[in-house]
């Protein structure tokens, strides 16, 4: 197994450290334990690091890959299900404490399911679709989106009474809505659907 490889399999393996911190506890736990009343103060910020740590991990890895011709099969399916998940746990442990709308989970998360399928569909049929520069920029916000959430609007506050962090996540589903039709109508007629 390749280093590109390795560092995607390492992304997929922080999503449950995310859990760990992000996860709400019991109150009798984080009364009576060190480590779960530690988390109970500093797990969201600690659940944010390596959050951002995972996401900036998925940069390395296509970086590594292709600098060093070292694109397989593995990482082509390894790579996207990574994000499609890190984004997703996110969003819906998010969902659970409240801090993000339930509809915003599902656009997102459908949104994935869709274009997967369609991926799926077109593998079968000996066409490999990639990745294109609206699906990059849509996980980037993706990205900026939460980490502002998870971070409650800090600093942002600081300067400004306007909620930055819920205008960035109507923003990164209007990118990840438009950006799943855009590759839809793209990609659909390279396809026979019958």
């Amino acid at each position: 197994m390749n280093l590109a490889n390795k560092i995607t399999i390492a992304r997929i393996m922080l999503i449950p450290l995310f859990i760990l911190f992000f996860a709400e506890y019991p109150l009798w736990l984080t009364e009576n334990s060190r480590f779960f009343g530690f988390i109970h103060v500093y797990g969201t910020y600690i659940a944010l690091g390596v959050f951002v740590l995972a996401s900036a991990t998925d940069k390395l890895d296509g970086y590594i890959a292709r600098k060093y011709n070292q694109i397989t099969n593995l990482g082509k399916l390894l790579d996207p299900l990574a994000d499609k998940l890190l984004i997703s746990v996110a969003l819906i442990m998010m969902v659970q404490s409240g801090m993000v709308a339930t509809w915003i989970a599902v656009a997102i998360i459908a949104r994935e399911f869709v274009i997967t399928g369609l991926r799926m569909v077109a593998s079968e049929q000996g066409i490999a679709l990639s990745a294109d520069s609206l699906g990059k920029l849509k996980m980037v916000l993706q990205v900026i989106a939460i980490a502002a959430v998870l971070l409650d609007n800090y600093p942002f506050q600081l300067v400004t009474m306007i909620q930055v962090d819920e205008f960035l996540m109507l923003a990164a589903v209007a990118l990840t809505i438009y950006s799943g039709i855009h590759y839809l109508l793209n990609n659909y007629k390279l396809i026979k659907l019958s």
